[in-house]
């Protein structure tokens, strides 16, 4: 099937289990790191070596009570995946990751979309959190552009734990943003 067709078919979402981890791991380290993460917009390749994640990350946010996983699937096929944490009248996005070949089409705006659905229904929240290294501009205004709004709240990016990749400079840091749900 070719990309465009790919790119406009139906999605499925469902919560990921065990057996789909090393699934999602390949699915968000292709979306981050390496050269194959070039192919797409979202890559950290210039700002981040090793690893995004690894299974024993995936296994904890899956199994983990107030989380949950997304596989989002077209054609039967891991095409993306994000992770919704219920944080009190917040839910917490993360682990966002679409194939690099299908960037830039639409599916990262749907998949966003239903999280915020998906945290609403579930959660009953009221506003929706994550935090960015602040050194990618380009995906900060494309969260700003689907309702997201810079905090000023700055964290720390967790250097000297190779969890979290290995930093090619010594000024990352996280912000938060944020968006009203309701």
């Amino acid at each position: 099937m070719d990309t465009a067709s790919r790119q406009t078919g139906e999605l499925s979402y469902r919560d990921a289990t065990a057996a789909d981890a090393e699934a999602l791991v390949a699915l968000i380290e292709s979306a981050y790191r390496g050269e194959s993460s070039r192919a797409g917009w979202t890559t950290e390749a210039d700002i981040l070596e090793g690893q995004r994640t690894d299974p024993q990350a995936v296994l904890e946010v899956i199994q983990s009570p107030g989380n949950r996983l997304l596989a989002v699937e077209q054609d039967g096929e891991l095409v993306a995946c994000c992770h919704i944490e219920h944080r009190g009248e917040a839910a917490y996005f993360g682990m966002f990751a679409v194939l690099p070949a299908l960037q830039g089409a639409g599916l990262g705006r749907r998949v966003i979309a239903a999280a915020e659905r998906i945290a609403c229904e579930t959660w009953g929240v009221c506003k929706m959190q994550m935090t960015v290294i602040t050194a990618r501009e380009d995906l900060i205004a494309w969260y700003e552009r689907r309702g997201y709004r810079r905090t000023g709240k700055l964290l720390p990016f967790p250097y000297g734990d190779e969890r979290f990749g290995i930093p090619q400079r010594d000024d990352l840091k996280f912000e938060l943003l944020v968006k009203p749900l309701v």
